[in-house]
């Protein structure tokens, strides 16, 4: 099935990221958003598929694409938790699908701080003509919380939302900006679909690239939560390009990147649409130099469709992961039909000074194909002298 066919199928379903608070928010500024549990597997709607149209582009309908995460039980830390959002700082839309539009969603993640949506009580998708950026100067946190009823399409012609601590477009505030404490970004309850980074110019000034179909975060930290990623894709080739749903580097301190009870990929509950991701490597996710903390999520049917290894890509169908000194953490997780042509068809995973390490628990990978090197564990491409502790978890070809 062709990319394009593939946008129609999912701009004409309800895609809602289910498994987190959900609560309306009125005009006034109110909403509520309940938090999330540990070990929670979220929920999804009906299955059956149909659309309304409303005159903003936004839609309503119903779903039948994967529910957010994965019910692998693992404990989740405080503060990889979802995040308080019953008093909002932004509220997009004012209680109909009509008025949760691309212009109010780009307008609130512009402003900053706590943002949430009220678009009524069925399901939405939002046609993204624009990104969403993060700009520096404004909040030091920002949360965009969908509230299980929000969808953001990026509708194959853009990424979706783009924080960058070192763009001089979203405002220096430091001159580290590598190594920048805010803002700190969390997505909660959302679904991201179609979004295209393939068509970003690369800037050595930023680093912004055609890395993270969905999202692009550097500096600062993200966390996702109870959130899901379907049919988003970045630049199919090139090396170091990577993260065909969430490409996340310079994060604080090389403090994690937490991930918990998402949903990346997988095929539709009648299992006629493939819903992943594709990137030159890292099929879902993707990063340089960054830890990661993975818990109860299922990263499923993502591909790294490069080509060449190292000259250009093809490596980790699930996660790339390069640098020197970082964690790979996943937990109550479950990584499955993910694809390569080069290297580590789940994970692939290098660490140039070999202080990096990768810590499983609780989880399966299985069914991951293509690719070479596994001169450990199948599916996962690492020297042989990585540290990887491994308990509790299925790893089988």
């Amino acid at each position: 099935m062709t990319k394009a066919v593939v946008v129609c199928v999912l701009a004409s379903m309800v895609l809602s990221a289910c498994g987190g608070g959900g609560g309306t928010s009125a005009s006034t500024g109110s909403s509520s958003s309940g938090s999330s549990s540990s070990g929670s597997s979220g929920s999804s709607g009906s299955g059956s598929s149909s659309s309304g149209s409303t005159g903003s582009g936004t839609t309503t309908t119903t779903d039948n694409l994967p529910a957010a995460g994965y019910n692998g039980g693992a404990a989740v830390p405080a503060d990889a938790a979802a995040v308080d959002t019953s008093h909002p700082d932004h509220v997009v839309g004012t209680g109909t699908a009509a008025s949760c539009t691309s212009a109010a969603v780009v307008s609130a993640v512009a402003a900053g701080g706590v943002i949430t949506f009220n678009c009524g009580a069925s399901p939405v998708t939002i046609p993204m003509a624009a990104t969403a950026q993060i700009f520096n100067n404004t909040t030091n946190t920002i949360v965009i919380d969908g509230g299980g009823l929000v969808t953001l399409d990026g509708q194959g012609q853009r990424r979706i939302l783009y924080m960058n601590t070192c763009d001089p477009n979203l405002v220096w505030t430091s001159s580290t900006c590598q190594n920048q404490q805010y803002p700190q970004l969390t997505v909660q309850n959302l679904t991201f679909i179609n979004g295209n980074a393939s068509a970003v110019a690369a800037d050595s000034t930023s680093d912004n690239g055609p890395e993270g179909g969905a999202i692009f975060a550097r500096g600062g930290r993200i966390k996702v939560v109870n959130s899901r990623f379907f049919n988003n894709a970045c630049a199919s080739t090139g090396p170091d390009i990577a993260g065909g749903a969430v490409w996340a580097i310079s994060q604080y301190q090389n403090l994690p990147v937490y991930v918990v009870n998402s949903t990346f990929g997988g095929m539709t509950t009648d299992g006629a649409t493939n819903l992943g991701n594709s990137c030159s490597s890292g099929g879902a996710i993707g990063s340089i130099g960054s830890s990661w903390t993975i818990i109860n999520t299922l990263i499923a049917d993502n591909k790294a469709v490069g080509a060449g290894g190292s000259a250009g890509g093809g490596s980790g169908g699930a996660i790339y992961n390069d640098g020197n000194t970082m964690t790979l953490t996943i937990a109550g997780s479950k990584l499955t039909a993910n694809s390569v042509t080069a290297y580590g068809s789940a994970i692939f995973f290098t660490t140039d000074d070999a202080t990096g390490n990768i810590v499983i628990s609780d989880s399966i990978i299985t069914g991951n194909t293509g690719g070479t090197w596994y001169p450990v564990w199948p599916q996962i491409s690492t020297a042989s002298t990585t540290s990887i502790t491994v308990t509790n978890s299925t790893i089988t070809q």
